[in-house]
């Protein structure tokens, strides 16, 4: 019996050259020892939101974070205005219901996490 699982004998090339100048530049600018350096610093301004009432949990590893938001007349219903509320004051960040993911870029520096997190904080704040 033969199971058929598409064309993976062979890659488009743009795609695998895309691929190869992706890994080259995260070799050369050294895209994860920087993560490394800045994680510190990015999860402590992260979590210091958590002195904010409506901040129900946080939590966070490397360059990435969740925050979670009291739901207010349902589930999501918060969250969704939130996002809206962000986008306004300058900030995209992905929200699931109540729960916001902040992932800066690997090339972010300790003042674009400063900028994200008063964002965060002023956003927060309106509620």
């Amino acid at each position: 019996m033969e199971f058929f699982h598409g064309y993976t004998y062979s890659a488009h090339p743009a795609a695998c050259a895309a691929g190869l100048a992706t890994m080259d530049l995260f070799e050369k600018e050294d895209l994860v020892a920087r993560a490394e350096t800045l994680s510190p610093y990015f999860l402590d301004q992260v979590f210091a939101l958590s002195d904010l009432e409506i901040i129900t949990d946080i939590r966070g590893y490397g360059l990435f974070a969740g925050i979670d938001i009291s739901p207010e007349g349902g589930a999501g219903v918060r969250g969704f205005d939130f996002q809206k509320r962000l986008y306004h004051n300058g900030l995209h960040i992905k929200m699931t219901g109540d729960a916001g993911l902040l992932a800066p870029p690997l090339i972010a520096e300790p003042k674009h996490i400063d900028r994200m997190c008063e964002i965060l904080r002023q956003t927060l704040m309106e509620y």
